[in-house]
């Protein structure tokens, strides 16, 4: 199961190999976790073909739990055509179709953006009769409506949710900031938290962050920074992904004299400081035109043992174009072994210009 989550189904075939030359009677269990391993990669045909051997060997028969593994596979690579044979075989095999299978294909659907799919999947989890939505449920429909800016829909089905009796988590109300936030909502916004706080649910960082991006993003700085100091009041402690938000409210917002309050601030906590982070104060440098600074901030990722990754040398090389510089090739040619492979192809790029 491991060896699948980390895509080495090549491993995983290996090891289940040994398992047998070793005279080790696979469970369900076993072949099931098989099934994600191929499933999960991508090797779908595989999966299949596995279930089938499950089919043949005694007292491993696939179980509800080997078809939602199978139908969620499906329904992350996008293989919806394939699911309705699959559902067939399950009522062949006197299978039930559980709400763990119902939320695969919902969820699937509205992250494929597939919403009249997704919403058709709901009404036959509903016509079902046996089947109950949950939270999961809930939280997959509110996501997809709101990532795709359909807020009217998110803010029925919401509602409908909860005459089903299915009561909102911390996720759901993270869900719908997002999504009022990304629709520049924020009054909507912030009476979600009002919400969230009469209720008793406890704002995480994920909230804190969604709600500084979003004002940040806005070029509403005094609300940023307001929702900053709240989230610190309230003993919700910042994470890289927060001083990330901050930075980019202060880069677009012209500010990039706060840039330095905000990378001490970093040094006076525990937090672990990442490659995005200095990537992200990089860029700020870069478009504000301080080259310099720019410069000494990549110095100053290395000594955090941060690598410096592609992203980190485009927007350099970006910046040192912008100013006619030809630093950008010679800085490459230091670095270029500290990137993958795939990165060579911009130093001949640089060095020809």
């Amino acid at each position: 199961m491991m060896l699948g989550k980390c895509r080495q189904p090549g491993a995983a075939t290996a090891l289940f190999k040994v398992m047998l030359s070793e005279r080790l009677k696979p469970t369900v269990d076993v072949y099931t976790a098989l099934v994600g391993a191929y499933g999960y990669s991508g090797m779908l045909d595989e999966a299949l073909a596995t279930v089938d051997q499950m089919k043949g060997a005694a007292d491993c028969k696939p179980d509800e739990y080997t078809f939602s593994v199978l139908i969620n596979c499906c329904s992350k690579l996008r293989r919806f055509d394939r699911i309705p044979a699959i559902l067939d075989e399950m009522s062949y095999l006197g299978l039930e179709c559980n709400a763990v299978i119902h939320n695969a294909i919902i969820d699937g659907y509205g992250k494929a953006g597939m919403l009249e799919e997704m919403e058709n999947a709901l009404t036959n989890m509903l016509e079902s009769g046996d089947i109950v939505p949950d939270i999961y449920t809930m939280n997959s429909v509110i996501w997809a409506y709101g990532k795709h800016g359909r807020i009217d829909e998110m803010e029925r089905w919401y509602g409908e949710f909860q005459l089903m009796g299915v009561d909102p988590d911390t996720q759901t109300f993270n869900i719908m900031i997002k999504a009022y936030g990304n629709a520049k909502l924020h009054d909507k916004m912030i009476s979600v938290l009002k919400y969230m706080k009469k209720y008793f649910f406890s704002p995480a960082v994920v909230t804190f962050n969604i709600i500084i991006e979003s004002f940040g993003r806005a070029g509403n700085i005094e609300k940023m920074e307001y929702y900053f100091r709240l989230m610190k009041f309230q003993g919700v402690k910042p994470n890289p992904i927060t001083y990330c938000s901050m930075i980019n409210g202060y880069s677009k917002a012209g500010l990039i004299d706060k840039v330095p309050g905000i990378i001490r601030q970093t040094q006076n906590t525990d937090v672990v400081l990442d490659t995005p982070f200095f990537n992200c104060v990089i860029d700020a440098y870069a478009k504000s035109g301080d080259i310099k600074i720019m410069e000494e901030m990549l110095q100053f990722m290395k000594e955090k043992k941060c690598k410096p990754d592609e992203v980190t040398y485009t927007i350099m090389i970006q910046a040192y174009n912008a100013h006619g510089m030809d630093k950008a090739a010679n800085l490459l040619k230091m670095d270029v072994e500290r990137v993958d492979g795939k990165f060579l192809g911009l130093v001949s790029e640089v060095d020809n210009k």
